[in-house]
Order: structure tokens, then C-alpha cells, then sequence
């Protein structure tokens, strides 16, 4: 099949977005390629085409596993086999996907980068057919980026496994030395971008100084019609802001990675198909969501660097129409910001110290914990070992970065089950204990191939269909595990650590300060760049397009600082052909102010009143008795 074709079969297109076709073609002559798409540009298309077009398996590696799951369920729904590897995963589900990978036809398998560090996996890789290698959220395995992942270092071992696979690098946003970075490190062969202009031309960028910023949230949702995002830093923030706005008359709900699964699904479901107006969020939400109608998308806060803010303001105005894009600042958040920047880099006693805590939270024995995975209750932790939350986060990702662990900081996996008995047996079972015969039955129609695979199950569907409780269900999966029948995992969606080494003596601890360092310069560098972007009176566009390299774009004329410049111009050539009106009415006879102002054409009555004071005060007219003169 021609590619032209697999999209249309597939997505039920007739045409490909821009570049996309360019990048497809890039990928099938068997190079590497660096593919710079906007959010909402397609990216997931640049590698699913070209791999449906070759024999073999896609290995697509993202640190974003509620995209990944979304994808593979859709493109089980289109009838394409595909399966993903993340946190939380049990040894024996893991050895099952792998297998399916190498002696079934699946086409797409989804790797979290941390999984890479895997021996097993890394291993098993060796023995697929792989046809190409698909790195999204590519900027992360760059130290100068914005959301650097160490894990993500570890892509370039894929390509030991199979020299001759090409390479997809795909991301929205990277700064010039950023798109050199990932080259680099995925040992590309020659360079090779495919990009498009970072411009935006239907976003209004907008920057208000405001210290009243509810107040301001409540106007900007009344003044601009449509749907919006809001933007903010904490959970609480979320919560509270849809509230006031509820309150206020506007149709608002709040989104985080603390909410269950089911209901951050339902809101952003409501929200895409404006049963909401604005979701209030952290930054949990947006990926792979793709609402081509919102109208404004504001940050309550300053973000933490121009790339996510870039990212997070292009969710507005996908279906090119008019959309603004407003950040929200005062002189506070510049405090908030110092003190956050000083919480994000622990010292390396306090590193040692969580990594200490975390092993006795765990119980984990010295020279034990290998390969295990955890959940974990950051608040239950902090509280336990009196740690400020935001520093414990910021020592955890230190200690991935030296591969002593990796954290995810929220893992959703659906209950899944498998039989673990054949046919037979299970039959045999049902003979001689007729009372789990119906439940067994509900099971067998319900979910096929649960002999083969782990398949998702839904508690409380079953509760439904067979007439009990969910609680019930929950228990009757276990006993029935017990018993050995199956294997059962109930639903997690919990920040999770796993360990890649097992437990060292804290003193042992080798901590790399050196990176340490330049992640804080590279971080100080970034929030500094912020705080240009919403303190000087330049183009907002031509700023950022700047920050990405784009050195010679026009100005935009539609940000903030391009429409206060326009006002300006306006008015001064107000005056200007005001003066020119007044002048010469004066060089033809002397008139009273009332009569001036009335036959001067051009202007408001408060401009030609204003014109005529400056022209009175620099004495090029005057006041003889009660008629105005030339002076």
C-alpha cells in the first residue's frame, strides 16, 4: 500500500498536514530524521505511516504514558496490533508483550524511556524485527532542554541493537542548540530537520502586569466568547479557580494528575465537547489533546521556561482562527520563582538523605530492590520523614540521573487479568466448584484472549453483568488468584519508583555535581529568559521566534506590545493633522474656541480640545481677547 492510501484507510484522510509527507518520505529512504512539529501538528503520523508502509515492528519510546495508552488503544480500534511497556508493568506482563512483539504481527510497541535500562527488554529487542525507532518528546534527551530525562540517553544502545534502523526524532519545540544536542545523541548519521516556523499568526500574545489576577481571569472569560484553558502551578490553585469562576457565572472545571483516571478522562471529555467552558489545570494537561476551536489559553503564573509556554499557549487557535494567549504576572512571582529555583536543586547530602528515606520507607534491604517497582504516596513520605515535597521530587530526579532509580511522578495502569491455567484445567476447576462456574463464565465471554495476554478489565462492568458488587468482584479476582486460576492486578494511578540498582549504603552514593550544576545554570538561563519575555516592550511573537532561533521575523502586530504601539502612532498622526486643520483655519480668520472645535473636521471633541492646549502651551496660537490667532 502507498502511504496515501494507509491514511486514508486508516485515518480517513485524503491529504497529508504540512511537512508531514516530506518527513514520511525522509523516513522510507531509510534516514535519520529530526522532525519539528507545533503541538497539534501530527506528529504521531510521521512514524505510524511509514511503519505500517514496512515489514516489522515500530519501537516508539515516550515519556508520556497516558499518550501512549491513548494511541494504543486507538490503534488497536482501527485494527492495528500494538502494545506498550511502562512503570508499574509486572515482570511476568512484561515478558508476555515482549513475546508478542517478536512471534505475533504487532506493529507499534510503546516503551517508557526508563524501561530501556532493562536488560530483559533490551535484550528481547535484539530478536524483533524493527523497522524504525521513534523517539517523541525527542528534546528530552537533550541537557540543555527544558524537561531533560537522563533515561532518555539509553536510545542511542537501540541502535547497537539494530545498526541500520533509522531514527525519528519528533518534538514541538527546540532551541538551535537543542536540535544539535539530539543529533548527537541519537548518533545521527548526517544532519537531517525537517521544521516548521515557530510563528503563530492568529495567536495574540498578551502580558498583564496584574495584581488583582482573579479579577482579571473573570474579565478576559467574559470579554473573549469560546473555550479556554487556564493555566496554573498547583492543584489547589485549580480547584479553587474553577470554583470562583462557577460562582461567577462561568462553566469551569479543574484537572490534575491527583484526580482518578476515570474522572480526568470525563473532564476533559466535557470540556472538548464544550459541556465546560474552561478547564483549570496544571500542566498534567494537554497532551495529545487535540480541541481546534479554544479560543484563549491563560498562564495564572510565569512557566518555567519559553519552550513549555510555547508548547502550553499553542493549544489555542488550532483551527487557525483568532485566539490570545495571555501570561499573567507582578512583581511577587519573581520571589515565587527565586524561592522554587532554590527548592529544584537539593544539595547532595539532601539527595543522599531522601534516597536513605525512600529505601527504609520501602524496607528494602541493602543489596536487595533491583528491578522492583513501588508506588508512592509523596505526601505519606514527606510527612513520614518531615521532607518538603518539591525538593523530595527534584532529589528523586538527581537520583535518576545517576540511574540509582526512576520516577514517574503518575502512572495510570487499568486492572488487567490472565489465566494461568489451560483450557482444561480451568474447566476441571468449574466441575468441582460449581459455585465460581458463572463468575468463570462472565470472564471467558467477556474478555477473549485472556489466556494469551493480560487484558484490561473493567470491575465494574463485571459487577454488572454478574449481578454483584464491585467489592465483590475485587474479591472474587483475588481469591480466584489464590487459587491460581489467574493472575490479577487491580488499577494503580500513583506517582511510582523503581529501582534500576539494588539498595547501596547512602555514603556509596556516587552523585554527579558536576551535572548537577549546569542543570541549574541551564534552569537559571531559562526562568531568566521568561522574565525578559514578560518585562520588555518588544514583539511577544518576534521574542519567542527569537528564543528559537528565528532571528528575522517581522513584528506580529497583534500582541500586546504591537497594539500599544499602533495606538501610539495613531494618535500622534492625530495630532499631527489636527495641528495641520487648526493652522490653517487660523491663517484665514480668527475664531473662539467653540467655533474652531466644531469646524475642524478630523478627530474627537477631547482630541481637537487636547491639540488645541498643546499648540496654546508651545505659543503657536494664542488668545487675543476671546478669539484664538495664529501666535
Amino acid at each position: 500500500m502507498t502511504i496515501h492510501q494507509i491514511l486514508k484507510q486508516y485515518w480517513n484522510h485524503d491529504a497529508f498536514r504540512p511537512m508531514q509527507e516530506e518527513i514520511i518520505s525522509s523516513v522510507l529512504l531509510g534516514n535519520d530524521t529530526l522532525a519539528l512539529l507545533p503541538t497539534g501538528g501530527g506528529k504521531s503520523v510521521c512514524f505510524q505511516v511509514p511503519a505500517l508502509v514496512k515489514d516489522g515492528i515500530c519501537i516508539v519510546v515516550s515519556p508520556l504514558i497516558a499518550l501512549m495508552k491513548d494511541q494504543v488503544e486507538n490503534l488497536k480500534a482501527t485494527g492495528i496490533e500494538a502494545v506498550s511497556i511502562v512503570s508499574g508493568m509486572s515482570k511476568r506482563e512484561i515478558d508476555i508483550a515482549l513475546d508478542n512483539c517478536i512471534y505475533n504481527p504487532v506493529k507499534f510497541l510503546y516503551l517508557s524511556p526508563e524501561r530501556l535500562l532493562s536488560e530483559l527488554v533490551r535484550e528481547r529487542i535484539k530478536y524483533m524485527n524493527v523497522n524504525l525507532i521513534a523517539v517523541d518528546e525527542a528534546h528530552c534527551i537533550s541537557q540543555w532542554g527544558y524537561d531533560f530525562r537522563p533515561p532518555y540517553l539509553h536510545i542511542a544502545d537501540l541502535r547497537d541493537l539494530h545498526p541500520d534502523v533509522p531514527v525519528l526524532a519528533l518534538t514541538a519545540t527546540a532551541t538551535a542548540e537543542v536540535r544539535e544536542d539530539i543529533q548527537q545523541k541519537l548518533r545521527f548519521k548526517r544532519p537531517n530537520i525537517f521544521q516548521k516556523s515557530f510563528e503563530r499568526k492568529n495567536i495574540s500574545y498578551v502580558v498583564q502586569n496584574e495584581e488583582n489576577k482573579l479579577r482579571k481571569l473573570l474579565d478576559i472569560a467574559k470579554g473573549v466568547k469560546g473555550s479556554g484553558i487556564v493555566y496554573v502551578r498547583s492543584r489547589k490553585d485549580a480547584a479553587e479557580i474553577a470554583k470562583f469562576y462557577n460562582e461567577n457565572g462561568v462553566k469551569a472545571d479543574y484537572y490534575h494528575a491527583g484526580l482518578e483516571s476515570g474522572l480526568r478522562s470525563q473532564r476533559q471529555e466535557n470540556w472538548k465537547n464544550n459541556r465546560t467552558r474552561i478547564i483549570v489545570a496544571t500542566n498534567a494537561f494537554g497532551m495529545g489533546i487535540d480541541k481546534p476551536d479554544v479560543r484563549f489559553v491563560i498562564h495564572k503564573d510565569p512557566p518555567e521556561s519559553l519552550e513549555a509556554y510555547y508548547q502550553e499557549a499553542g493549544r489555542g487557535g488550532r483551527d487557525e482562527h483568532k485566539a490570545y494567549a495571555v501570561l499573567l504576572c507582578n512583581p511577587a512571582d519573581r520571589y515565587k520563582q527565586e524561592k522554587k529555583f532554590e527548592l529544584s536543586f537539593p544539595s547532595i547530602p539532601e539527595i543522599k538523605q531522601v534516597y536513605h528515606y525512600l529505601a527504609n520507607y520501602y524496607q528494602l534491604a541493602y543489596e536487595a530492590g533491583e528491578g522492583l517497582s513501588f508506588d508512592l504516596d509523596l505526601g505519606d513520605f514527606c510527612s513520614r520523614f518531615k521532607q518538603d515535597i518539591i525538593k523530595t521530587i527534584n532529589a528523586l530526579k538527581f537520583l535518576e540521573q545517576d540511574e540509582y532509580l526512576s520516577f514517574n511522578e503518575s502512572v495510570f495502569l487499568p486492572s488487567r487479568f490472565r489465566f494461568e491455567v489451560q483450557n482444561e484445567e480451568l474447566y476441571n476447576f468449574q466441575i468441582q466448584n460449581p459455585g465460581w462456574d458463572p463468575f468463570i463464565k462472565t470472564l471467558l465471554r467477556s474478555y477473549g484472549g485472556s489466556f494469551e495476554n493480560y487484558v484490561r478489565v473493567r470491575e465494574f462492568d463485571l459487577a454488572r453483568r454478574t449481578h454483584m458488587n464491585v467489592q465483590q468482584v475485587i474479591d472474587g479476582m483475588k481469591q480466584l488468584q489464590e487459587f491460581r486460576i489467574l493472575s490479577y492486578y487491580q488499577q494503580t494511578d500513583t506517582p511510582q519508583v523503581t529501582w534500576l540498582k539494588p539498595r547501596q549504603q547512602a555514603k556509596a552514593l556516587y552523585i554527579n555535581k558536576k551535572a548537577i550544576d549546569e542543570r541549574k545554570a541551564t534552569y537559571r538561563r531559562k526562568m531568566e529568559a521568561v522574565f525578559a519575555y514578560a518585562t520588555h516592550k518588544k514583539c511577544r511573537s518576534q521574542m519567542l521566534l527569537a528564543y528559537f532561533d528565528e532571528l528575522n521575523a517581522g513584528k506580529c502586530g497583534v500582541c500586546d506590545v504591537c497594539l500599544e504601539e499602533k495606538r501610539q502612532t495613531n494618535a500622534s498622526e492625530i495630532v499631527d493633522d489636527i495641528t495641520s486643520e487648526v493652522i490653517q483655519q487660523l491663517s484665514t480668520a480668527s475664531m473662539d474656541l467653540a467655533a474652531l472645535v466644531t469646524s475642524t473636521n478630523i478627530g474627537t471633541d477631547k482630541e481637537k480640545i487636547d491639540t488645541i492646549r498643546l499648540l496654546l502651551d508651545a505659543g503657536k496660537i494664542k488668545f487675543a481677547g476671546e478669539k484664538l490667532v495664529i501666535g
